[in-house]
């Protein structure tokens, strides 16, 4: 099953090369994947029926009781052959529906597999969490496929409306997955319905926040407002997600979890309310609608709410009608969208008003969408009659409530009958006064998947015993009924029979009298959902507008007091409510080494003196100062690996410091403000630190826990290897380092990516234009004179030593700068392979590697760095975390957990006995990622500020008169 969903990414991932070469006809290879999944779904039937789930699991988080599951049974097997079988035909239907040289068709292409994929891993999940991934997977690419023609302000607003609505309900969602999981004991979902956790206040709001994103997914009122809205993507992704698929996922988890959790307090009132509401909504609002597709979308939000209903009832027959109608639902719905899809392509319109004589035009097409709107309207021998009827009969022979729900669905039925006999007559029928529509011709192909579909309407109903095996397999989940019903087409003259003809006579009469039904919607209609929407949206956007400009202020004291604040305030709280001192802890010891308290008081009297400077480098100078003091410390206690880090890091940070004070002021600002803002910083650092030292003291003294550093030295020892740190950096906490590598990479780029938004423009001198990467052979070339010349000036120490000002250059500095290069990479390479024995690491090897590249810029300008280095920033940065990324997936796969480690021996001339490990390999991802980073916050930060120097030195030289030998 992993690999099934997997092979849909992969090749989606191939779909815009392929379209590109191949065109529209593309789509063929990209319905294999799904094909294949419908071919494995059906080898798996008997086995199915016979109540043996396919399963296949493996740990994901092993402390929290996730795990990567996946669970083929009967539910899942259905909606496995709607999600595979509905795509595959939807994606051959598209070879058809688009014209080659269609933009942005590859990413839409792959775009739509990938959904494929991801609802195929949602409905096969059998944990919470990988459910949940799923879900969010399918919304993110709805947004992309609703939005596909982004040129169109309503295609991006529907897009938008779309993702906020089902990203909300999947918050909440999320948090009751949290909630059942933890009242459950586990998380996976066939547990979970075996052994469902008792009734308590706890579950019920956790099955209220489940059902928020299940109605939210599927459209039920009162957030059904986003579903017509998404007709503005193209047919073949309206088919798909909003018939067959994407909508369905809230139907699926609610008959999912029904079995388990009926019962409880409110899961039926809820459901049975809302999607009566729906029902009835959905049809009425689809009586009034001149687009095809948005009759149809109106028509599936009232559907919708029928199978919520049923779906929700929970009882043995109200889930077998469920399932037979979800497939019915799909079957039917799936080939009008793509009849419409049809008829908007061969007319070049959607308005039933201005269609006429269509289905003359289209006999093939109008034969297709009337024996799927057959279905629709459950007339027989249609899948949906029998489907239809089985609902009437369960909901008749339920609780009085149920029967209550039963006369609105036969209303909702009568509107159905109505709107679907309104969407043949637009669509098909010719009209008095309008002369018949122009029309296309239709290819076999393109009408091929839209008709095989119609026609398992047709086939399914007379053979109904085929799928009854796992409807009834699925319904046996609830306590089975003394006289259980059984599908089948015909069940002779009775009650519900009497209740279809009802619902049929209701809706033709209505359809009969629709311009009179029209004008009394547009009379009673409400105040429109869209209104609300944008009304909530815009208050939303003001008040955060409001808000961030009251609290950001843009003053980074105030942003800093502020965050010392709480964390005074939050730890005082904590210290006055448990009052720790109570208990008598020891007397803290004032230090381990007398050197300890000598570093300490040089620290704290370069923090001071900051209060007393008034130039601004003199106060970064000694802010570094602290920075140094703090390795000291570190070196004094004996923590080598931390001195390091701390060195490395704060001389990196001092340079970036200084870079950017380059363009501020020499001075602080007005001498008043900054005696009282010094004051108030003196107080507010002075109390916080109290406060957290006093904290962190209670806290050490309350240890009652043995601490793991002994342990830690023993594992450590027993794989032969003497550096904790280093070890547990790369292997016992390497997931840590993983996370907090690609967090480093992403705040790196953006904040340099921000300090310039148009540096993708042409001209050469525009700003911005530094940050285009120069190859190293371009500068050199540019700046550093040929040796044939013998007229050139001498060369320069430095590789485009030409490139800076003979003003601001330092023969001495150059001369260092060549020399103790090559010494601090060769530095940076050895701290990075002795870090199993001794203190080192790819962090603080990369961190040296980045001031051997720093240095080089101080020398000679962006241009001597951008020749030192030989690559891109990025490139480094992306192999590191390539090659990271690399070695933890190799763990997967080879050893059967993320990040496995190994180990290889052996033995060498001259060289003698050798060891690598794939932890070695981790830690040079490290080190590349590190470089990069600090390569790229010089390169950003540093020719910023050159660039702008240049350019004031510029503007003054061009603004002055020139001189008598200038003239000369």
């Amino acid at each position: 099953m992993t690999f099934l969903v997997l092979a849909h990414f992969v090749v989606a991932l191939c779909a815009a090369p392929l379209v590109r070469r191949t065109g529209p006809r593309a789509f063929v290879l990209l319905a294999v994947p799904p094909a294949v999944a419908l071919g494995w779904a059906l080898s798996h039937w008997g086995e199915v029926v016979d109540g043996k789930p396919a399963e296949e699991a493996w740990t994901w988080i092993e402390g929290y009781g996730v795990e990567v599951a996946f669970r083929l049974d009967a539910l899942s097997l259905l909606m496995v052959l709607l999600a595979a079988g509905i795509g595959a035909l939807v994606l051959l239907y598209c070879v058809s529906y688009f014209e080659a040289g269609e933009p942005r068709l590859g990413p839409f292409g792959g775009q739509l597999l990938g959904f494929a994929g991801a609802m195929l891993g949602l409905v096969l999940a059998d944990d919470l969490m990988v459910l949940y991934l799923f879900w969010e997977l399918t919304t993110v690419l709805s947004f992309l496929l609703i939005g596909y023609d982004s040129e169109k302000r309503g295609g991006r607003r529907s897009a938008l409306q779309a993702l906020t609505v089902t990203t909300v309900g999947g918050l909440a969602m999320f948090v009751g997955f949290l909630m059942v999981g933890e009242e459950a004991g586990t998380y996976r979902i066939s547990k979970i319905l075996d052994q469902p956790p008792a009734p308590s206040t706890a579950l019920s709001v956790a099955l209220v926040l489940i059902l928020c994103g299940a109605i939210a997914k599927s459209a039920i009122w009162p957030l059904s407002l986003w579903l017509p809205n998404a007709m503005a993507a193209p047919t073949p992704v309206s088919a798909y997600l909003h018939a067959a698929a994407m909508v369905k996922a809230g139907v699926y988890l609610v008959a999912r979890l029904a079995p388990a959790f009926a019962e409880v307090t409110p899961w039926r009132p809820l459901l049975l309310t809302l999607g009566s509401a729906t029902l009835l909504l959905g049809g009425w609002h689809a009586l009034r609608q001149n687009d095809l597709k948005l009759v149809l979308a109106y028509g599936t939000v009232s559907q919708l709410g029928f199978l919520v209903v049923l779906a929700g009832a929970g009882s043995y027959n109200t889930g077998l009608a469920a399932v037979a109608m979800i497939l019915g639902h799909a079957l039917f719905k799936a080939p009008l969208f793509l009849v419409t899809g049809i008829v908007d392509h061969a007319t070049g319109t959607r308005d039933l008003r201005k269609l006429s004589g269509v289905g003359r035009a289209l006999p093939w097409v109008c034969a297709v969408a009337v024996v799927a709107g057959m279905s629709m309207i459950a007339l027989p021998p249609m899948l949906g009659f029998v489907a239809k009827e089985a609902a009437f009969e369960a909901l008749l022979e339920g609780t009085a409530g149920e029967r209550w729900v039963l006369a609105l669905v036969v209303l909702g039925s009568a509107l159905t009958t109505a709107y679907t006999l309104r969407f043949l007559w637009g669509a098909f029928a010719r009209k008095p006064g309008l002369p018949d529509t122009h029309v296309h011709r239709v290819s076999a192909a393109f009408l091929a998947p839209p008709a095989l579909l119609a026609l398992a309407c047709l086939v399914l109903g007379p053979g109904i015993g085929w799928p009854a095996g796992l409807f009834e397999r699925y319904a046996a989940q609830y306590p089975v009924p003394e006289q259980p019903y059984h599908l089948a087409l015909w069940h002779g003259f009775g009650t519900t029979l009497g209740l279809s003809a009802l619902a049929w006579a209701l809706g033709t009469a209505l359809f009969l009298l629709r311009e009179p039904v029209a004008r009394l919607g547009s009379a009673l209609a409400w105040p429109s959902a869209e209104r609300a929407f944008d009304g909530t949206v815009l208050g939303l956007e003001r008040a955060s507008l409001q808000l961030t400009g009251y609290v950001q202020k843009g003053s980074l004291p105030a942003y800093v007091a502020t965050v010392l604040g709480v964390m005074v305030w939050g730890l005082l709280a904590v210290l006055a409510v448990d009052r720790p001192w109570q208990d008598s802890p020891p007397a803290p010891r004032l230090w381990d080494s007398p050197w300890q308290a000598v570093v300490a008081v040089l620290t704290c009297a370069c923090a001071l003196l900051c209060l007393r400077v008034q130039r601004r480098m003199q106060a970064a100078v000694l802010a570094g100062l602290t920075g140094y003091g703090t390795a000291l410390l570190y070196v004094v206690h004996g923590a080598p690996d931390l001195a390091l880090t701390q060195f490395g890091v704060e001389t990196v940070s001092t340079v970036v410091l200084v870079l950017v004070l380059r363009r501020l002021p020499l001075f602080f600002g007005d001498p008043v403000q900054r005696r009282h803002r010094r004051m108030s910083g003196l107080v507010i650092a002075l109390v916080s630190s109290l406060v957290a030292a006093v904290a962190v003291w209670l806290a050490a003294a309350a240890r009652t826990g043995t601490p793991i550093g002994a342990a830690m030295v023993e594992a450590t020892a027993e794989h032969g290897l003497k550096d904790v740190v280093a070890t547990i950096l790369v292997d016992f906490r390497a997931w840590d380092t993983l996370g907090e590598s690609a967090v480093l990479a992403a705040a790196v780029a953006g904040v340099t990516s921000l300090l310039f938004t148009d540096s993708g423009q042409e001209d050469p001198d525009a700003p911005g234009a530094w940050r285009r990467y120069t190859p190293p052979e371009a500068v050199r070339a540019e700046h550093e004179p040929s040796p044939y010349d013998l007229a050139a000036p001498e060369r320069s120490w430095l590789a485009a030593g030409g490139a800076t000002d003979p003003r601001h250059r330092s023969v001495v500095f150059e001369v260092v700068a060549r020399l103790i290069f090559h010494p601090i990479l060769m530095l940076s390479v050895y701290l990075l392979f002795c870090a199993e024995n001794l203190p080192g690491g790819g962090f603080v090897g990369g961190l040296v590697a980045g001031i051997a590249l720093t240095i080089r810029y101080l020398a000679g300008g962006r241009h001597e760095l951008e020749a030192a280095t030989g690559f891109h920033a990025g490139f480094f940065v992306g192999l590191g975390l390539a090659l990271s990324t690399t070695v933890a997936l190799a763990g997967l796969f080879f050893g059967g957990t993320v990040l496995h480690s190994w180990s290889w021996h052996g033995h060498l001339p001259l060289i003698g006995e050798w060891h690598a490990g794939t932890s070695v390999l981790f830690d040079i991802g490290v080190y590349f990622l590190v470089t990069g980073v600090v390569l790229d916050t010089v390169r950003a930060i540093g020719a910023w500020m050159d660039q702008g120097a240049e350019n004031e030195v510029a503007a003054r030289a061009s603004a002055r008169p020139l001189t008598p030998e200038e003239t000369s």
